[in-house]
């Protein structure tokens, strides 16, 4: 096969981010152990941690587990940051942990939800970088106008809460923003990869295939759920955290199913209830994410993954997977 180089867009990127390849491993709750993390970005691309599972799951404390990812790789690492303003102590506890994370020199932040502007604030103040999760224009322009530097594009094939809008359908809606684009959703192998570059996007923000992988402490079961699972078993629920989330369609699942029942769909209806309601999903699924992901039983079946498990079919140290990836370009 024919080496070709990557982009002059692409190759500012990974220049910005001080990476070699222009692929970031996504921030994923409960699978980003500090271990995946820092494999991702020793292998040329960066790992975001998700600070939830660093600390909840994984049981760091969480400048010490940033402390730890740093003895695993002396390459830039990034965070996640949920921008949460339904709890206060959240808030709080947030932006202690950016605090943390600009004082221990993480430089690469990807904010999800609300509006990013003091993220954005602080960041820059030290020449930082911001990227936005975004499923459409409305919210790329809210991401822009308070700050960000590029959009993370989450499109129909993302595991997680999965867009409404294929690869090609999103770029195009986004591309005269005139900011740096990365493709999230269905990129597992370098064919993928490669479709999502020709579109026009930057880079790629890979999570389902970093769970099949040698670093995840995700439980052998659920790896293996994800090789031998087709984009068609990929489902959305309702019943997770009261929006569609995109899971493997297991027993667990199915005998769930996948919409909100009436009494649910009434609490999330008045603005009264509403946010008593999205509380109670974000603690129940917490603790389900957390418990079925380190179960290896497997009877609690509840795995979210993305329609990328069509082209994943081995368990690859991330070192391989990236190298796969980057296998056409030089």
């Amino acid at each position: 096969m024919t080496n070709r180089a990557l982009s002059l867009a692409s190759q500012v990127f990974t220049e910005q981010l001080g990476i070699r390849y222009p692929i970031i491993g996504g921030p994923m709750y409960p699978c980003s152990n500090p271990e995946l993390v820092a494999a991702v970005s020793e292998a040329g691309g960066i790992g975001v941690m998700q600070p939830i599972s660093l600390t909840y799951v994984h049981g760091h404390e969480f400048r010490q587990g940033i402390r730890f990812m740093r003895q695993l790789t002396d390459k830039p690492i990034g965070m996640n940051v949920l921008i949460e303003k339904s709890s206060k102590k959240y808030q709080q506890r947030m932006e202690q942990w950016v605090d943390v994370a600009l004082d221990e020199g993480i430089r690469f932040f990807v904010t999800s939800l609300g509006k990013p502007d003091w993220i954005a604030q602080q960041v820059h103040s030290v020449g930082g970088l911001v990227y936005h999760d975004v499923t459409e224009l409305k919210w790329a322009e809210i991401g822009l106008a308070n700050g960000v530097d590029g959009l993370i594009c989450v499109n129909n094939r993302a595991g997680g809460h999965a867009g409404a809008k294929n690869a090609q359908l999103l770029f195009d809606e986004l591309s005269g923003l005139n900011v740096p684009l990365v493709c999230a959703g269905g990129v597992g192998d370098s064919q993928s990869f490669e479709q999502s570059l020709n579109i026009g996007y930057v880079g790629c923000q890979l999570g389902t295939r970093f769970i099949a992988s040698n670093e995840c402490l995700a439980t052998d079961v659920y790896k293996q759920s994800i090789i031998r699972a087709q984009a068609s078993d990929i489902v959305l629920s309702e019943r997770i955290t009261g929006i569609p989330v995109s899971v493997i369609n297991t027993h667990y699942i199915k005998r769930g199913g996948l919409k909100l029942g009436w009494f649910a769909k009434w609490m999330l209806s008045s603005k009264k209830t509403k946010h008593w309601m999205r509380t109670f999903f974000a603690l129940k699924s917490i603790w389900q994410l957390k418990k079925s992901a380190l179960d290896e039983s497997g009877k609690k079946d509840y795995w979210q993954a993305g329609k990328s498990v069509a082209s994943i079919n081995t368990i690859k140290s991330c070192d391989s997977i990236v190298k796969e990836l980057m296998k056409s370009y030089q």
